[in-house]
């Protein structure tokens, strides 16, 4: 066999999450300041978009802004004026720490809980890597 026929055939065993190769987004959060709240409609879309709990999200994101916030029906409501960036960028550290892969930088990961410990496991490339339990 040739290099070209095991290359074929190597990538025909590929899984398909491997080979997808479509760029991973993060929607931009939505929302406004209603006096001195801020109000994000979107958030739901978001955890979904990280495939995440909207809690654990809102966990991380509560306590990087030093910040109350809350559910309410669809929405999710910050206890003070922040602005977007500031929240797209805490998101944003957010999927680069529990979601994407610190090997192949793909998003397919589940977070395990193991022996007591969080572990990042990548389901595209096998990779398993410890996450901070701070949250």
């Amino acid at each position: 066999m040739d290099y070209e026929e095991l290359l074929d055939r190597g990538h025909a065993e590929l899984p398909e999450s491997v080979k997808n190769t479509e760029r991973f987004e993060i929607p931009k959060v939505r929302g406004h300041i209603q006096g001195n709240k801020t109000i994000i409609s979107n958030f739901f879309q978001i955890a979904d978009a990280l495939r995440r709990t909207p809690e654990h999200v809102l966990k991380y994101v509560l306590k990087e802004l030093a910040t109350p916030g809350e559910f309410h029906k669809n929405f999710l409501i910050f206890g003070s004026k922040i602005p977007a960036s500031r929240i797209n960028e805490k998101i944003q550290n957010y999927a680069n720490e529990y979601v994407l892969c610190p090997e192949c930088k793909k998003p397919d990961t589940k977070i395990i809980r193991e022996e007591g410990f969080l572990f990042l496991k990548c389901t595209a490339c096998g990779a398993r890597h410890s996450v901070k339990a701070k949250i």
